[in-house]
């Protein structure tokens, strides 16, 4: 047996070492499957929100520059004096604060106001914010709008990288998961732009240039109290990135009503309008910029070169609410938002000017994924986290199966042991067996040939020792003889060769038969045997059967209780129902109570000091109970409440419908 427990250990080693790796393998396999899932589904969250971005950048790239214009000129109607802009009526989106046009000389305009110099008086306060906000970009428009913004935010973003390690060799591991199907290096790129690439031409007829200059000397008030800033500011406000001086004037500008290549534009928006050539002039159009302002606010800009004037046409954007208006459009009420965290933030100048966070809480995040939007918003990032993310269904397959095999192989191997342990224990107790008769054989023959002996040399003086001598050897003749034929009964039985000979009776004639032929076996171990049958309905039974298994029962009683003070034995039958009871019980020792259904096994034999002591050959109870069961009964065994026990049979009280074999 201790081979046999080394060779399963090393079975189990041998099984359990590939199938753990094969379900870590496939656990990793699922949880990368469910990273790359969360991104997928994360990546297509930040896509609808550029996609929001792109269309609010292409709408404002696509806007005509007239329409920056207080009014929108009639055909035959001076400057300042037509239809009013659509950008003058207050913004739809809450995000948006108003529109703005920036002169060449720092001067400003917008359509919300009536004129150049004045506004209505309920968007008064609107108007002079504006105002303001085109003073604040005069003083910082000379930065480069974008490389410091993007500087800025990478700066400042990696300053939380060490808080997301952990969640970034997660994203990594997820990029390896996705690398079976897309080559991630192609498909990570990321675009530059929401709009447009690059500068565009477009051609203006000279009404429209003649607009551009009618909107600079509405703007000049505006430029008149910027006179009273500082020379720097005012050289900052006349300054810009590849803008050639302002000419025609001392100071720079450009005289009033004059556009290059438009020679005689009006000085006044009610001067009048001079034939001018319908020639088109050359327009260039920058793409969309951003340049931070005050407030958490920005301003989106396109430069507008028209010869050597420029001119910037612009929204401010409140950040706080765009980033609002993102968030409650694609994130919030989606079922995403049960389980992760989005984080959108807005920064500028190496701070951060806006934050919007929603979703679950996240303490440890086991997924992070991050995007900067293309330019003119390079400057806001979406960060999306989460601490649990959702299991996959493979998960429950993979658990059970794994159950299920674990389950499998662990009572394949019980299984497995048990048989060889029952085997190995058969075994074992078969060479018992073999030793036990061999000892149960050479006791009753020695006995014989004693007594012959004793015989033959006349020492029995007396006919009465003479008699007693010769009851002696009938007794271990008949000893011998029932060994014999128990060990031939017990091998007909296992080869299932032994018929039965059922026929119907009382069972008094098994009774006295068992009475005389163990009268003497009694008598010489001093047990007293009593016998009562109160049956008064025939059943059927093997009568030679019955009485090997009664004599069997008797000699098993007398052999455990020989040495205990009292020594009684008795048979009792009686009817139960439909079936027969038969019970015998001594006053013996008893049985261990965990042996009391293993006695009734093969060549089994109790391992304690009475056993050893009586020896035996471990086959009379098992004889037994195949010959009981062979009749259709069964067999029982119950320590009485005082000394000793009582095994019960169990005998059904009509005929089957064919007499059983073993």
């Amino acid at each position: 047996m201790k081979r046999l427990r080394m060779l399963i250990l090393v079975f189990v080693m041998a099984l359990v070492v590939p199938l753990g790796y094969l379900v870590f393998r496939t656990h990793h396999s699922l949880e990368q499957e469910e990273t790359a899932e969360l991104r997928f589904f994360a990546n297509t969250l930040f896509d609808q929100m550029e996609q929001d971005l792109a269309a609010l950048v292409q709408r404002e790239e696509r806007r005509p520059v007239e329409e920056y214009l207080p009014s929108l000129p009639s055909t035959g109607n001076p400057p300042g004096e037509g239809a009013r802009s659509p950008l003058a009526r207050p913004a739809v989106e809450p995000y948006i604060l108003g529109y703005l046009q920036n002169n060449p000389d720092g001067s400003f305009s917008t359509p919300m106001a009536a004129d150049g110099a004045a506004a209505s008086a309920d968007r008064g306060a609107l108007v002079r914010h504006l105002e303001d906000m085109n003073r604040v970009f005069n003083t910082r428009r000379a930065m480069p709008p974008e490389s410091s913004d993007r500087t800025s935010a990478e700066t400042l973003w990696r300053k939380s990288g060490s808080e997301e390690k952990d969640a970034r060799v997660k994203k990594e591991s997820s990029a390896v998961f996705a690398e079976k199907y897309l080559d991630v290096a192609r498909s990570s790129k990321q675009k530059d732009s929401l709009g447009q690439t690059g500068k565009r031409v477009e051609q203006i007829s000279p009404r429209q240039a003649m607009n551009l200059a009618q909107s600079d000397e509405q703007g000049k008030a505006g430029v008149e109290k910027d006179r009273s800033a500082s020379p720097a500011e005012r050289r900052t406000a006349a300054g810009d990135k590849g803008q050639a001086p302002d000419a025609a004037t001392p100071s720079g500008r450009s005289a009033p009503g004059s556009v290059a290549g438009v020679s005689s534009l009006p000085t006044s928006a009610h001067a009048p309008v001079s034939p001018a050539p319908e020639d088109a002039l050359r327009a260039e159009i920058d793409p969309l910029q951003s340049i931070s302002l005050d407030n958490g606010q920005a301003l989106l800009f396109r430069r507008i070169v028209i010869g050597n004037q420029v001119y910037r046409q612009g929204v401010v954007i409140r950040m706080e609410a765009l980033l609002d208006q993102l968030k409650n459009t694609h994130f919030t009420g989606q079922p995403m938002a049960r389980f992760t965290s989005l984080t959108l933030t807005s920064v500028h100048g190496g701070r951060e000017t806006a934050r919007i966070r929603e979703g679950a809480p996240v303490a440890h995040p086991r997924f992070s994924l991050e995007r900067s939007f293309p330019r003119p918003f390079s400057f806001v990032r979406a960060t999306l986290t989460c601490e649990v993310i959702p299991r996959s269904p493979g998960r429950a397959t993979l658990y059970a199966m794994v159950a299920v095999l674990a389950a499998v192989i662990l009572l394949g191997l019980l299984a497995i042991y048990q048989s060889a342990r029952v085997v190995t224990d058969l075994s074992e107790r078969r060479s018992g067996f073999v030793s036990s008769v061999t000892h149960e054989l050479k006791t009753p023959l020695t006995n014989i040939r004693m007594y012959v002996e004793m015989l033959e040399h006349g020492i029995a003086s007396d006919p009465e020792r003479e008699m007693e001598y010769y009851r002696i050897l009938g007794s271990e003749s008949a000893r011998l003889s029932r060994l014999i034929n128990n060990v031939l009964e017990f091998s007909k039985l296992e080869k299932k060769q032994r018929r039965l000979d059922l026929r119907e009776g009382l069972l008094d004639d098994v009774l006295a038969e068992v009475r005389d032929v163990m009268q003497e076996r009694l008598r010489q171990e001093g047990f007293a045997l009593a016998v009562q049958n109160r049956l008064d309905r025939c059943f059927p039974y093997d009568r030679e059967v019955m009485v090997q298994v009664l004599i069997n029962l008797i000699e098993n009683s007398i052999k455990f209780g020989k040495g205990c003070p009292e020594r009684k034995i008795s048979v009792r039958v009686r009817p139960e129902g439909s079936r027969v009871a038969i019970a015998v019980s001594d006053t013996g020792p008893g049985i261990p109570r965990h042996a009391l259904k293993k006695i009734f096994d093969d060549f089994y034999r109790v391992d304690n000091d009475p056993t050893r002591a009586a020896k035996g050959t471990g086959i009379g109870l098992a004889l037994v109970r195949r010959f009981v069961e062979a009749m259709g009964g069964r067999v029982f065994a119950a320590n009485n409440d005082g000394p000793g026990c009582t095994i019960t049979i169990s005998l059904p009280g009509t005929p089957p419908s064919s007499p059983p074999t073993s």
